[in-house]
């Protein structure tokens, strides 16, 4: 029998193969034609600068791509937060989920004012700062993602 794993707090999770089984669907899924296009467009053209222009995207005409990326990760998230999916497993299988929060997180809590939704984005903020090298994390996406904001407005 495989060893179990544990959620953020001790739930005891499924066994390591069902867990790698539902990183393996979140990839599928990743692969979506509109999603894939949503993520592109998140890193390489999405540089905001105040929790308004967040806000004012989310809510806009043309939120769709914003609202895809961000509801996958807090989703994909809260399965890790309810232990379905090991959370050693998920931080060491993909760092995108740091760089949406990274990008984010400057903003989250007038976001959260903004929209009157307190828990928003909560699930992937949680995971993230979950990981025992968080900061880190944070720190390096965040250049990462501060790199493509500039390469963008160069371009």
């Amino acid at each position: 029998m495989a060893k179990l794993g544990t959620a953020l707090h001790g739930v005891p999770l499924s066994d390591r193969y069902e867990s790698a089984t539902l990183l393996i669907k979140l990839y599928e899924l990743r692969r979506d034609d509109g999603l894939r296009r949503a993520r592109d467009w998140f890193v390489t053209e999405f540089h905001p600068q105040s929790a308004r222009e967040v806000f004012a995207m989310w809510m806009g005409t043309e939120s769709a791509r914003y609202r895809m990326v961000t509801s996958y990760w807090d989703m994909a998230a809260s399965f890790v937060n309810h232990g379905a999916i090991d959370a050693d497993m998920f931080h060491d299988a993909d760092l995108e989920h740091v760089a949406v929060y990274a990008k984010l997180e400057p903003f989250l809590a007038e976001l959260r004012e903004l929209s009157r939704s307190p828990t928003y984005l909560a699930h992937l903020e949680r995971l993230v700062l979950s990981a025992p090298d968080a900061a880190e994390r944070v720190a390096r996406m965040r250049r990462y993602v501060e790199h493509k904001a500039n390469t963008y407005r160069r371009q």
